[in-house]
């Protein structure tokens, strides 16, 4: 059975009110406490302030009231998912936005604090057309896939694992928690082949099989890879790999529980035509059905595909998310409504 449910933003997680003014005291007026550290007012008072914030309002009160509801309604799916692995295939228009990429990297650390284990798997389709341009190659595609030649899958891994790869890394970290960057090639993290359309596409690899071996001490560890999507073959010839397929095949090696793909679509409609017709929870049977009636075609397929390839191999649900939507993951993961389509097995 399929379930519809209206487009979701962000509407959910509470913004706080911004403080009232605060008026002059008495000199005999206690002094404040200054407030914790972990709260995120933008009104900060030391220990030695001579004024104290007026009262709250009932606007105040009634935000803070709501954002600590937001927080209990929270707890059953931090309990549920704490200690299991989510791999979140990052890309799209949350990579290109620095505004979107700041919420991601918050929402990432956030769910390592309390308990999950996040694997991160990323491409940089923008920053290699960038680097391209700048050394004179024209980016070409053919069937969503990038025409991969020498010179190009040079350029790939030098952006992918040089570049995007530690930036990502170095955001983790600023924000708190403790990242590890790796590639395919890695301890052989991931072995490729050539694509069945080598001739057109050049170096454009498929995944022949992950060893995840070198992942399980650093998940154990309570770090966060984040794993830049080229490869190699047993020669040693460099491949670009979908981060999509890359992210599912990951994600079935490690156990995870969840496969979480960020798109720059709302998820699976049931008419690509009406953007509030999103369906919310599918089977394997109901969207192979969706993909046979031609309701799911394009860039989609391969997305669906992913998914399906990774239940089958045990991974508990994939969801594709809006990428595009602040804190997608958390709305996603820590709430009823969630903001995609999951796909159960």
């Amino acid at each position: 059975m399929v379930l519809t449910k209206p487009y979701l933003s962000n509407s959910l997680l509470p913004v706080p009110s911004p403080p009232p003014s605060s008026p002059t005291l008495s000199s005999n007026h206690a002094s404040p406490v200054a407030a914790p550290t972990c709260r995120r007012s933008r009104l900060r008072i030391s220990a030695t302030s001579t004024a104290a914030p007026a009262p709250s309002s009932a606007a105040a009160a009634t935000a803070s009231l709501s954002r600590v509801d937001v927080l209990s309604e929270a707890l059953p799916f931090i309990q549920r998912f704490k200690g299991k692995t989510v791999v979140v295939k990052y890309g799209g228009a949350a990579m290109k936005s620095p505004e979107l990429q700041a919420s991601v990297i918050r929402d990432l650390v956030l769910l390592s604090c309390v308990g999950l284990r996040p694997v991160l798997v990323h491409g940089g389709g923008p920053e290699i057309n960038s680097w391209l341009l700048r050394v004179g190659v024209e980016p070409q595609f053919r069937d969503g896939l990038r025409v991969t030649d020498a010179l190009t899958m040079e350029v790939v891994e030098m952006v992918l694992v040089g570049k995007v790869n530690k930036n990502l890394v170095s955001l983790i970290n600023i924000a708190g928690g403790t990242a590890i960057g790796l590639c395919g090639k890695d301890a052989r993290l991931i072995t490729a082949r050539p694509s069945p359309n080598a001739a057109a596409l050049g170096f454009v690899g498929e995944v022949s099989r992950v060893d995840a071996t070198v992942l399980h001490p650093i998940i154990d560890a309570g770090h966060i890879p984040v794993i830049a999507t080229v490869a190699a073959d047993e020669t040693g010839q460099a491949y670009n790999i979908n981060a999509d397929t890359a992210a599912g095949e990951i994600a079935a090696a490690v156990g995870a529980e969840k496969l979480l793909l960020l798109t720059d679509v709302s998820g699976i409609l049931a008419d690509r035509n009406d953007p509030g017709s999103l369906v919310k929870v599918i089977d394997i049977a109901g969207v192979r059905k969706m993909v046979a009636d031609g309701k799911v075609a394009g860039g989609m397929i391969p997305k669906v595909e992913c998914c399906v390839h990774a239940l089958a191999q045990g991974v508990h649900t994939a969801s594709i998310i809006d990428g595009r939507v602040p804190h997608s993951l958390l709305l996603e993961i820590l709430t009823d409504e969630g903001t995609g389509t999951m796909i159960t097995g």
